[in-house]
């Protein structure tokens, strides 16, 4: 199964220049991330790659590039997704960035959204979904840090 996970403002942004304008600020979704994806594998693409210090720990973790560079130990090269996706018979978690999420969003089974209710001035957008994916369960709002957000699961109609 192919599962996105994201946070995404009230834009459907998701990082700005500099990275993601939340990081650190709403601890309880980096506790849902970790839940989701612990044990299992999770694709990254080259920038969130770059921007990690070591791999994510108690995962596979899959760099989808076709940059001809050797990875860091404990990142695995992907050089093309949508085949990957298409072919593995194990269950991957879609982390991310936007490029890889809008080149492979018809291969998700389900989206495992963070949905904030404020604009964070992004430059870089999660996919439009809401035409191939219909919502199937949303927590009560959390609100941490002034940041008030909802977690969601939307599956593919």
């Amino acid at each position: 199964m192919v599962r996105f996970i994201a946070a995404l403002d009230s834009k459907n942004g998701i990082a700005d220049d500099h990275g993601i304008p939340w990081q650190g600020k709403i601890p309880t979704d980096v506790q849902q991330f970790r839940a989701k994806t612990e044990g299992g594998a999770v694709m990254m693409g080259y920038g969130w790659y770059v921007e990690q210090q070591q791999p994510l720990p108690s995962r596979r973790n899959l760099v989808a590039t076709s940059k001809p560079e050797k990875l860091r130990e404990g990142f695995e090269l992907v050089t093309d997704a949508r085949q990957f996706l298409q072919q593995t018979q194990d269950d991957i978690w879609v982390g991310g960035g936007a490029g890889l999420f809008a080149s492979t969003l018809d291969l998700a089974d389900e989206l495992y959204l963070t949905r904030l209710d404020k604009d964070f001035n992004c430059t870089k957008f999660f996919p439009k979904f809401e035409d191939t994916f219909m919502l199937q369960s949303q927590s009560q709002p959390i609100t941490e840090n002034g940041i008030t957000y909802t977690f969601q699961v939307w599956v593919k109609k």
